[in-house]
C-alpha cells in the first residue's frame, strides 16, 4: 500500500511539473496539439499508478518525451508560420458586417444555435449588432461590435477627475507583511506603520487584509472585524 501511494505522488509530481513546464495557457485554453498531450499525459501517468508491477520508469519517461516534444512544438510554431498553422490552424471570420458567413459555418462543422449562444455569452443578442466575430484557434468566439452598439467609455462622456482604476497592492494578507508588495506601492514601512498606528491597530498579525488602491486609499480589515477606507 505505501508503495503504491509513494509512486502515485511520484507521478503526481511529474505531471504537475509537466503542465507547468507547458505554460499557463494549458490551464485554460486549449491549442489541439496541447489537448492531446495532456490527454496522452494523463493515460500515461495512470497505467504505472495503477499497475505497481509495471516500472515507474515506464509512466515517467513517456511523460517527459512527450513534455519534450512539446516544448520543441510549441518553439518550431514560435519560428515558422507554416508550423504554426499546421498545429493550431487559424481563425475563422463567421460574422463581417452584420452577415454570417455560412460557408465558414459549414466547415468548420459549426451550426447557427452555436453561434447564437456564443453572441450571447458575449453579451450581444444581435447578430447585426456585429462588425467582426471570429472563432480563434482555440475554439472561442471574439466579437467586435459596430461603433452604434458598443458600450459607452469614459471618453465618450468626456468625464474629468475620473476615479483611476488599477490592480491594488495586497500589502498584508492573513497577518503577513508582503514587502514586494510594499514596495510596488512605492511606500515604505515606515508610512505602513505609521497608517495602522493611526487606525488603531497594534500588531500587524492582528490584519487580515490590508490593501492600497491606484487612488492611494489604503483598506484594511481586521480579523474577526471590518474597516472600511479612510
Amino acid at each position: 500500500m505505501l508503495v503504491l501511494v509513494v509512486r502515485t505522488l511520484i507521478l503526481y509530481g511529474v505531471v504537475i511539473v509537466a503542465m507547468r513546464i507547458m505554460g499557463k495557457r494549458q490551464l485554460g485554453e486549449l491549442q489541439p496539439s496541447e489537448l492531446v498531450v495532456a490527454i496522452m499525459i494523463s493515460d500515461l501517468a495512470s497505467v504505472p499508478m495503477q499497475a505497481i508491477d509495471i516500472p515507474l520508469l515506464a509512466g515517467v519517461i513517456p511523460v517527459m518525451t512527450l513534455l519534450v516534444a512539446e516544448v520543441l512544438m510549441s518553439y518550431m510554431s514560435l519560428k515558422s508560420k507554416k508550423m504554426r498553422k499546421f498545429l493550431s490552424g487559424e481563425p475563422s471570420i463567421v460574422i463581417y458586417n452584420g452577415q454570417i458567413n455560412e460557408g465558414e459555418l459549414s466547415r468548420l462543422r459549426f451550426n447557427i444555435n452555436d453561434l447564437l449562444e456564443e453572441l450571447r455569452l458575449n453579451n450581444c443578442h444581435d447578430v447585426s449588432d456585429v462588425e467582426v466575430a471570429v472563432i480563434e484557434t482555440s475554439g472561442k468566439l471574439s466579437v467586435i461590435p459596430k461603433d452604434s452598439a458598443r458600450n459607452v467609455t469614459i471618453e465618450d462622456l468626456k468625464l474629468k477627475n475620473v476615479r483611476r482604476d488599477g490592480l491594488p497592492c495586497t500589502i498584508v494578507s492573513d497577518g503577513t507583511l508582503n514587502e514586494y508588495e510594499l514596495k510596488r506601492s512605492n511606500k515604505d514601512y515606515k508610512w505602513f506603520e505609521a497608517e495602522i498606528k493611526r487606525r488603531g491597530v497594534k500588531d500587524i498579525k492582528d490584519i487580515f487584509i490590508a490593501s492600497l488602491d491606484a487612488e492611494d486609499e489604503l483598506f484594511i480589515q481586521l480579523k474577526n472585524k471590518k474597516e472600511k477606507k479612510r
